[in-house]
């Protein structure tokens, strides 16, 4: 049988960020070869990570850039022309968008090397027992990760668990998505968290922490449509939510600026983040998110391809430090040397004349080299938090003491009242709103939408159902628009595969 190669890189330590990104190729792994040392299945594992950057690199044209998808898509979110943005605000996408095939081969990619390396890591006999089921516990998780962005997307997808090694593997049909949930997700996360892995990884790995995040926000969505489990899963994710806060190795940031300290990468509130590093792989949100042609940067290209909306920013609560000025959001900056000559006004401070979020902002890159050295996150401590007091609320039939505090401390650090009311539908509103204001543009609003059923509109400040709610661009969401469209390229190759309804 043909032996289909895969490049991956060896990793030989684990004590830093940089040590997790720098590649020392040692040839050419393919799919027979034999796991013969520790290096090797370290090897395999680090392949799973491989295509976490689709999460915030890659994108459709200039500007462009995978995580913009997701928030194009809930109507809050604004960009330049060439990003594709103007498909997804007037709801005119289709099977041939860029951001919806770069995610569906991305997320396959990754299960591919995930499976090989469970494989892989399964037929070694030299390996201890405890580090061989930690190895395949990332592996599982990371599987799990990756499945559980595409279910939210694409809804019924194909179920790959093996290694593909034939094109008739490839015409493989749509699984239900409560069976990819009950087979694929929830049981390698319930396998994953059975491992000794730590709860806190600072080289940016899978962690014990991360594993109970993720699994947390799986049984939340999974409560919720199109799944429907019900007070079961929200059982199961205030459990797990919970152990994260009694657990006590994560904590918020005292500001919120703390979060685009390259110094803060893996540290104190954030959980699971896609590693960036300077003179290895850099952010690539951060020149996306800058202001276009403002030269206020070092780097060559200020795209304006993801900004935010002001209906939304201006909707935020009366005081809420998030909306002021370098905290969530900028209005002003100085202009770059290169752009302005010494003694204009411009180079101590330029009105941008709008809002531009902050969330990415690597100072150091944007005043000096053009290398974002900031991570992007997946999974931070404040979601931790809020999950708690969603699922918990749901589960005792109003807020316990626990639950009100974890609302609450997200809602102190941002300078807000606290929320008193006892009302179960009150409070999961409340949460529901901070979730769209704490964490506005790290990929989490528009599967909220979709989990819930619920958009809030930023003019009404009411929440709409989702279906029939009118984006700030007059667009009107439809039933279709409860899922991406299939790749076109994948239903040309796939026969097997049927294309959701309206594409």
């Amino acid at each position: 049988m043909k032996k289909h190669i895969l490049y991956t890189c060896m990793v030989l330590g684990m004590a830093s960020c940089n040590d997790f990104l720098t590649e020392n190729p040692t040839g050419q792994l393919t799919t027979g070869s034999s796991v013969s040392s520790p290096e090797i299945a370290r090897a395999f594992v680090d392949g799973a990570y491989s295509q976490i950057t689709t999460f915030n690199n890659g994108g459709g044209g200039w500007g462009g850039n995978n995580a913009s998808l997701v928030e194009f898509m809930t109507g809050k979110a604004d960009g330049n022309s060439q990003t594709e943005a103007f498909k997804f605000f007037n709801l005119e996408y289709d099977a041939r968008a860029f951001y919806i095939d770069n995610w569906w081969s991305g997320m396959y990619s990754g299960i591919a090397r995930a499976n090989l390396a469970i494989q892989k890591i399964g037929e070694i006999t030299t390996l201890p027992a405890a580090t061989k089921t930690n190895m395949i516990a990332e592996a599982r998780a990371m599987r799990a990760l990756y499945y559980f962005q595409l279910v939210r997307m694409f809804g019924d997808i194909p179920k790959i668990t093996t290694l593909i090694t034939s094109l008739d593997d490839v015409q493989t049909p749509r699984s239900p998505v409560k069976e990819i949930y009950d087979e694929i997700i929830i049981p390698d996360l319930l396998e994953a968290e059975k491992s000794t892995l730590p709860w806190r990884d600072t080289a940016g790995r899978m962690s014990m922490g991360a594993i109970k995040t993720l699994l947390a926000h799986v049984y939340l969505t999974y409560a919720g449509f199109p799944a429907q489990g019900g007070m079961p899963a929200y059982t199961e994710s205030a459990k797990r939510s919970k152990e994260i806060i009694d657990n006590g190795a994560f904590s918020l940031f005292a500001e919120y600026t703390d979060m685009i300290m390259p110094a803060s990468r893996n540290q104190t509130e954030f959980i699971f983040q896609v590693q960036h590093e300077k003179d290895i792989r850099n952010n690539g949100l951060t020149p996306v998110t800058l202001p276009a042609f403002n030269g206020i940067a070092s780097y060559s290209d200020e795209y304006g391809g993801l900004l935010p909306r002001k209906e939304f920013v201006e909707s935020f609560e009366k005081g809420d430090k998030r909306a002021k000025e370098k905290q969530f959001f900028y209005t002003y900056y100085k202009g770059h040397p290169s752009d302005y000559p010494a003694g204009d006004p411009r180079r101590d401070s330029l009105n941008l004349g709008g809002y531009y979020i902050y969330k990415w902002f690597d100072k150091q890159a944007i005043d000096s080299d053009a290398k974002a050295n900031i991570n992007y996150t997946i999974y931070r401590y404040a979601e931790v938090l809020l999950m708690y007091a969603e699922a918990s609320n749901r589960v005792e039939g109003k807020p316990n003491a626990q639950a009100q505090k974890a609302l609450n401390d997200i809602r102190k650090r941002a300078q807000l009242p606290a929320v008193t009311t006892t009302n179960v539908d009150e409070f999961e509103k409340a949460v529901w709103a901070e979730r769209y204001f704490e964490l506005c543009y790290e990929g989490k609003m528009w599967f909220d939408m979709l989990r819930t059923r619920k958009v809030r509109n930023d003019l009404t400040k009411q929440w709409d159902n989702f279906v029939g709610h009118k984006t700030v661009y007059s667009k009107t969401f439809a039933e279709k628009n409860l899922l991406l469209p299939i790749p076109q390229r994948e239903t040309d190759n796939n026969k097997s595969l049927q294309q959701n309804i309206g594409f």
